[in-house]
């Protein structure tokens, strides 16, 4: 899934788990981390990360962050992603987050439309380098 559409197909190398192996043993590992698996009649049609981060700011509050989400293209719009999110919200309310934060693409105007129908407000600009 991660490899399904334009942006995945030019980052992602699914020819090759290797490296997806090895991250996924150092993201278990952690119990900061958890990676969420969505399920509809025993077939995995979504994938999260959830990540919780403690932090100085906000009176040393503890931020969840939602990476890497995706469904599968053929069940898009049939509201696991949805599902998938407020699950996320509630697991970070459950843990004591203060925030629940995630980034995505420019080019995402989809998904930007679809994170704001669940209540996010692009409140920052976000800045990189890739190393």
């Amino acid at each position: 899934m991660l490899a399904d559409d334009p942006l995945g197909r030019s980052r992602e190398s699914p020819g090759d788990l290797a490296p997806y192996r090895a991250a996924f043993e150092r993201i278990a590992a952690d119990p900061g981390q958890l990676l969420v698996v969505a399920e509809a009649g025993g077939e995995i049609v979504g994938t999260m990360q959830l990540s919780f981060i403690p932090g100085l700011s906000h009176r040393g509050a503890v931020r969840a962050q939602i990476e890497a989400v995706r469904v599968r293209a053929d069940r898009r719009g049939g509201g696991f992603g949805a599902t998938m999110i407020k699950w996320a919200i509630e697991e970070a309310r459950n843990r004591g987050c203060a925030v629940v934060q995630l980034t995505s693409n420019v080019s995402r105007e989809r998904a930007h439309a679809f994170y704001q129908r669940l209540g996010f407000e692009q409140s920052h600009k976000g800045f990189k380098i890739v190393l």
